[in-house]
């Protein structure tokens, strides 16, 4: 299988004919941003050319952090904690978040002076994160039922469920007065006097005054068509999902040989932290020399990959046409193959790591595509030249979690809100001027 649990939400199927905002792309992060819109009482649109939810989204492990954050994305995982604890009440659906914090454990010395040193730099900052000492760890993870050096515990982080949030979002915008419209892709942007205008969808044209891109991997691809540049790669990663069991084993877990998250319903997420294959496409060849410092300090979990992603159209360095159909509408929702040998291995680490997991059974496996920039850190960015155009996207597989401070964050920037301190992290154009430091996590 290589679909996630997803849960179904029903939209209007009715394409209006203007919006104030129009936002591409329905995966966390533009979701919330049209949630936070509607919530504002902005006219907003969300268009999906698939499922929401249906491609990273819903495919990550669902882990909502602070710890080991780096110090640009900080400030907004905390934010997006509070955001959370409200989201169930403000789309009146349920999200599957729970602070019920994060354990890492490690036999590894100087994994564990990492980590401490992380803390030491957060705490001032108001972070709950403490190191655990080889008693205190070994308690934590009594399910492995052998000791460890020491770890950490992140005591206010938590969860929420992947396959719950983004529906639930939706139906958040759809009370709030906005509009979630999907299988509709937006083929481009219609542009007057150098600024946006519309956006020509495969169903016809919306007017607006402003579009949010929000669409993952396609960003940069679709950015492209305007002349915007917009360095951005993706890498497969395969995840797993194993049926209940472990009972005592934290919600959170992680260590270096793998990392188990429990869903809302029970079962587990599984997975290695990192370990990902690379799949060319064009737009990842066009930027690869800006990626080769990230290349370069993740070599060791990452691997040389297929022609799937090549095939599916989301990289292009293709122009479409706007009045043909485009890769968006050949591949509605990218589900890439996961990884036999990846699967295999972290059904053996999990069984290895927690011994009571050796009788459960796995429910399925897949993949996603985890889109990032080449320092690490998202865009969240007005584009220059192009007044009304703004880029939500390259979140290097931290999306999920910092989802909603990201669409807040998106939302305020789109209506003129924000201060340029709390941008300037974010900005497209930090790439002009070479890469900087590649984000630690």
């Amino acid at each position: 299988m290589t679909h996630p649990p997803l849960a179904h939400v029903n939209t209007p199927d009715v394409l209006p004919d203007r919006a104030e905002v129009v936002v591409i792309g329905g995966g966390i992060v533009g979701a919330a941003t049209a949630f936070y819109l509607a919530q504002a009482g902005v006219e907003v649109l969300l268009l999906e050319k698939g499922r929401v939810g249906a491609e990273q989204s819903s495919r990550n492990w669902g882990w909502c952090r602070q710890q080991n954050r780096d110090a640009r994305e900080l400030p907004m995982a905390t934010h997006a904690l509070a955001l959370w604890d409200r989201l169930d009440a403000e789309t009146g659906a349920a999200t599957g978040f729970r602070r019920c914090g994060l354990t890492y454990v490690t036999d590894d010395p100087a994994e564990l002076a990492g980590w401490a040193a992380w803390i030491d730099f957060a705490r001032p900052l108001g972070i709950d994160s403490r190191v655990l000492s080889r008693a205190a760890a070994t308690e934590a993870a009594h399910a492995t039922g052998r000791p460890w050096l020491g770890g950490i515990r992140a005591e206010t982080d938590g969860v929420a469920d992947p396959g719950l949030a983004v529906p639930a979002l939706a139906q958040g915008i759809l009370r709030h007065g906005g509009r979630v419209v999907q299988m509709c892709a937006a083929r481009g942007l219609d542009l007057a006097a150098g600024r946006v205008a519309g956006v020509v969808t495969e169903r016809g044209r919306v007017s607006c005054a402003a579009v949010v891109m929000a669409g993952g991997a396609w960003a940069s691809s679709f950015v492209h068509q305007v002349g915007v540049s917009f360095p951005q790669a993706s890498v497969r990663q395969s995840i797993l999902r194993l049926a209940h069991g472990a009972n005592g084993l934290p919600d959170a877990f992680h260590t270096a040989a793998v990392s188990l998250t429990r869903r809302a319903d029970g079962s587990l997420n599984a997975a290695i932290s990192g370990r990902a294959r690379l799949d060319p496409t064009p737009q990842a060849l066009r930027y690869a020399r800006q990626f080769v410092p990230m290349y370069l300090k993740r070599r060791r979990s990452l691997a040389p990959g297929g022609p799937e992603a090549w095939q599916s159209g989301y990289g292009t360095r293709r122009r479409w046409r706007l009045d043909a159909p485009t890769p968006m509408e050949r591949v509605r929702i990218l589900a890439p193959r996961p990884d036999p040998g990846a699967v295999r291995r972290i059904l053996d680490r999990a069984r290895a790591t927690v011994p009571a997991l050796a009788g459960v059974g796995m429910r399925e496996a897949w993949a996603g595509y985890i889109d990032s920039t080449p320092d690490g850190v998202p865009v969240i960015s007005e584009v220059a030249g192009i007044p009304g155009l703004v880029i939500a996207a390259g979140f290097s597989g931290h999306g999920f979690g910092i989802g909603p401070g990201a669409g807040h964050l998106a939302a305020r920037l789109v209506r003129g809100e924000t201060a340029a301190d709390e941008v300037a992290d974010y900005r497209l154009d930090r790439f002009d001027h070479g890469v900087g430091a590649v984000a630690e996590f």
